[in-house]
């Protein structure tokens, strides 16, 4: 018992000479338990520098009820109200559709907003993210079904080469199919 309250005292002093905040914790206090019912601790936890507690100062650790896991689950929760407007969010795999580029930079070109360059910056990505929502859902929805049908086409073309030449025409729709597999099935990860 000794031993262990001696490790303790010793990783409190590391903690304290490099500078270290350990943070407030809310649910759970400890967070690791043995299942034998008198085996537990607190384990985990995260260490921040002043620094960090200076520009973030509503910082807390959170423990939930633990799962399946012998550890609960530490999440580092910062109050939300200090970190000012929500950013425009979008999926990653937006860029990777046909034409992304073009309907943005249209967008962006047909707002004349006068004022400041940080001031315009900030407005119009909000102007734009209407129509965006809408041009996303048109390009993205029902991908399972475009891949369905493109992979359909290239078999029937597939087929129609095992028998006889397939026309210059087809030969391009062909590689203009595969290429299109390839970008609706990286899409479709991307979003999923």
């Amino acid at each position: 018992m000794v031993f262990r309250q001696l490790d303790a005292d010793m990783f409190n002093e590391f903690i304290e000479d490099i500078f270290l905040v350990d943070l407030p914790i809310y649910g759970r206090l400890l967070t690791w338990y043995r299942g034998d019912g008198y085996s537990i601790s607190r384990l985990d936890r995260f260490l921040m520098s002043d620094n960090w507690c200076s520009v973030w100062p509503n910082c807390v650790q959170v423990a939930p009820q633990r799962g399946l896991s012998d550890h609960v689950p530490l999440v580092l929760h910062v109050d939300e109200d200090n970190w000012g407007p929500r950013p425009l969010q979008m999926l990653k795999c937006s860029a990777n559709l046909p034409d992304y580029a073009h309907f943005v930079r249209e967008r962006w070109c047909s707002f004349v907003i006068d004022g400041w360059g940080g001031y315009v910056v900030k407005v119009k990505p909000k102007m734009i993210k209407g129509g965006l929502k809408v041009w996303h859902q048109q390009h993205t929805q029902n991908m399972e079904g475009r891949i369905g049908m493109t992979k359909a086409r290239m078999s029937s073309l597939d087929s129609k080469g095992e028998v006889s030449d397939l026309l210059q025409e087809e030969v391009e729709e062909l590689h203009e199919l595969s290429v299109n597999l390839h970008s609706f099935a990286r899409i479709q990860t991307t979003i999923c």
